[in-house]
């Protein structure tokens, strides 16, 4: 497995190309803009999508998927909790496409020969997740390097934000942590060094 970071949008928003390299099978997580940039590297590299992720509903993540979907017309994930309703987008109004697989804690996804695990992970928005493959968890915005995501937001939680860190803290092993912003990390080290996570 292969895991390529573009970083999208005026936000720089982390978006994530997780490819399988015997079989050219990939997985978008977060195409928040910049969609002709992450279509090239998905050219570029042989790589066919089958589907995109999304960690949670905010504008910079969500900005390039109708768009990508145009070209790439392939099944969209998410948690419903982020839909028809202000979690703080302001005046843009993200509908996702009628055949959305809608995604909960606990759900398995399998994307060819990627497996992919769910984990609930509200407070940032209502309906924030964590993609677990392998030993790599994509974050989004719940957890950052040395910090977590904003709890200010309309439908934010800080205290279910910080249950999810717990959530993640709790996970057996280590794994490399892929945020919505910023560098990639390790569970280990922000057990260790991330305030958020000393609760």
């Amino acid at each position: 497995m292969h895991v390529k970071t573009l970083e999208v949008g005026y936000l720089l928003t982390n978006c994530y190309i997780i490819a399988d390299e015997a079989t050219k099978i990939a997985v978008v997580v977060d195409p928040g803009g910049d969609v002709a940039e992450i279509l090239d590297y998905l050219e570029d590299n042989s790589l066919t999508p089958k589907a995109v992720f999304l960690t949670h509903g905010h504008f910079d993540h969500v900005m390039g998927v109708d768009t990508f979907l145009e070209y790439e017309p392939v099944p969209l994930y998410m948690n419903r909790a982020d839909v028809d309703r202000d979690i703080g987008n302001e005046t843009y109004h993200f509908s996702p496409p009628a055949d959305t697989v809608f995604v909960d804690h606990g759900d398995s996804i399998d994307i060819g020969p990627l497996h992919f695990e769910v984990i609930g992970c509200p407070g940032h928005t209502p309906g924030g997740v964590t993609y677990k493959i392998e030993d790599c968890l994509f974050t989004g915005d719940t957890l950052f390097r040395l910090n977590c995501g904003r709890y200010d937001f309309p439908g934010s939680d800080g205290k279910a934000l910080m249950r999810s860190l717990q959530r993640l803290k709790a996970l057996p092993g280590n794994y490399d942590v892929y945020p919505g912003h910023g560098l990639s990390t390790t569970l280990d080290f922000e057990r260790h060094m991330n305030p958020a996570l000393a609760l």
